[in-house]
């Protein structure tokens, strides 16, 4: 369950330290009762990260599927092999 919390609460920067770190996600901060910030760890930022960069990846594969900028997969091995010497 996300954690929801006022921007008053952020004056206890060490309890909000331990919660991210405890919470592994991230936790939405409101601001006169409406979103307003997320805060999260370090780590959990870098695994999203990771994950946008995955999906922002595969999205681009798709579309250059569907634009047909494709190759079978023995005149792409032998591209390569021709290129580094293999």
């Amino acid at each position: 369950m996300p954690q929801i919390i006022p921007i008053k609460d952020l004056k206890d920067t060490s309890g909000i330290s331990e919660l991210c770190h405890s919470t592994k996600e991230p936790i939405y901060i409101t601001k006169n009762g409406y979103g307003d910030m997320v805060l999260m760890s370090i780590e959990l930022f870098e695994e999203q990260r990771k994950k946008w960069e995955m999906y922002s990846e595969i999205e681009l594969s798709e579309e250059q599927i569907a634009q047909g900028k494709t190759k079978n997969a023995k005149d792409a091995l032998a591209s390569v092999r021709q290129k580094y010497g293999l």
